[in-house]
């Protein structure tokens, strides 16, 4: 069964991924790589290969969405995957379904805050990103940006829509705000491990919990990007070298840089979402 760690681009999934594998897959929880990779990425071409080699057709991959997460849970086990593709239904083809799936983290970031990550990220203008967070969207591959370990078709949609998809009616469902992981990380960590002993046997002393916090920092993280060592920073078309996946992070305060402009207009479009997850 599938544990999805799921948000939308550049919102704090690799943050919340370096805890839970360190959690999981680590005796004292100094994060490293190769525990993070276990947490594979949804959907990408080795789980498809056995039902189509038709990678760029949505209309393709839909019909095989559920076939191949059967196929991935043959042997019944817990399983977490990574995934920024929008829960949606296509025709009548569900990205997943509850027999697929055990349980949801969904990551969210305040899309003020998003803007200059995904300027960033995507090599985009401030107008362009916002744009990018409020229209419906498709990734193609090697279009737009190269997705970690998969260049398979990925159905992104808008900001709005992939938090309602992935939170309206989901039952096993835990938000992370990415604002309360800088803010009190003892506690969203707390959160995230009384959650997965709902379905794991998960036993954390303090002072693996103390080397999670340690390792996995924002600063832990860059000086691991500086050091050559992270491997799912991403080329950008037209780009020759990598983007610079840690940035800003806990710095980048939106009050401080975005134009009021693209404030209001992102207010305005995603009201309802700002007050129901107190960013207004």
């Amino acid at each position: 069964m599938i544990i999805w760690v799921a948000s939308y681009p550049k919102s704090g999934n690799t943050w919340v991924r370096s805890i839970i594998s360190s959690l999981v897959y680590t005796e004292n929880g100094i994060f490293d790589f190769p525990s993070i990779k276990k947490i594979d990425q949804y959907p990408q071409r080795r789980f498809l290969e056995h039902f189509t080699q038709d990678y760029n057709n949505i209309h393709e991959i839909k019909k095989h969405w559920i076939a191949s997460q059967e196929r991935i849970n043959l042997d019944t086990k817990i399983k977490f995957f990574k995934t920024h593709h929008l829960n949606c239904k296509i025709d009548n083809y569900p990205f997943t379904n509850k027999e697929c799936t055990r349980a949801t983290i969904y990551i969210v970031r305040d899309p003020r805050n998003l803007i200059d990550s995904i300027s960033n990220h995507f090599s985009k203008s401030i107008e362009e990103s916002k744009k990018f967070l409020l229209t419906s969207k498709i990734l193609s591959p090697g279009k737009e940006i190269e997705l970690r370990g998969g260049n398979v078709i990925t159905y992104l949609g808008s900001w709005k829509e992939h938090y309602k998809f992935w939170t309206n009616d989901n039952e096993n469902l835990l938000i992370i705000k990415y604002e309360d992981l800088v803010k009190n990380i003892n506690q969203e960590i707390d959160k995230i491990i009384a959650f997965l002993k709902n379905y794991i046997d998960l036993e954390v002393s303090d002072t693996k919990k103390e080397n999670i916090i340690k390792s996995t920092s924002f600063e832990a993280l860059k000086k691991i990007e500086d050091n050559g060592d992270f491997t799912e920073n991403v080329f950008v078309k037209g780009r020759s070298e990598k983007v610079r996946f840690f940035n800003k992070g806990p710095n980048n305060n939106w009050q401080k840089t975005l134009p009021t402009k693209i404030q209001k207009d992102l207010e305005t479009e995603l009201n309802n979402e700002l007050k129901e997850l107190g960013y207004l």
